[in-house]
């Protein structure tokens, strides 16, 4: 249990820096979809190419995982249309309940509880997709 510790206190910092970086905040990712605000753009933006120089970094340090294999990122098939139907629902979701899955346990630690009803919707959502993902297209 004691190695996971570090997983814990890097989720409180990232708990930490959302809030105070307002990324949690509804009203500013109602900003963001209505193309009011630059705020949530630089933030989503910086976290991507953040991404990809860490992967780079890491593909060049060759570093390992936890369980000491090569770290890889697997290469995905080129579909245009399910990215867009996938990205559609999941934005759509987004606008709806005004967070994205990353900060949605970080809402009840700010004691917004009725993002409660959000995380059981995505957790019964993700329930039904594991009974259907066999027969759903991949």
């Amino acid at each position: 249990m004691g190695k996971y510790i570090k997983f814990f206190v890097v989720g409180i910092v990232f708990g930490i820096v959302l809030v105070k970086s307002e990324a949690v905040s509804w009203y500013r990712i109602y900003e963001m979809f209505k193309f009011q605000s630059f705020h949530m753009y630089g933030i989503i933006g910086s976290a991507v190419v953040t991404g990809i120089l860490l992967i780079l970094l890491s593909k060049r340090l060759k570093l390992k995982t936890i369980e000491g294999s090569q770290l890889r990122v697997p290469l995905k098939d080129k579909g245009f249309t399910r990215y867009i139907i996938g990205g559609s629902i999941f934005g759509l979701g987004w606008a709806l309940c005004g967070a994205c899955p990353g900060p949605m346990y970080i809402l009840i630690g700010t004691g917004a509880f009725s993002i409660l009803i959000v995380i059981a919707a995505a957790l019964l959502g993700t329930y039904v997709y594991g009974l259907l993902k066999d027969k759903l297209p991949h």
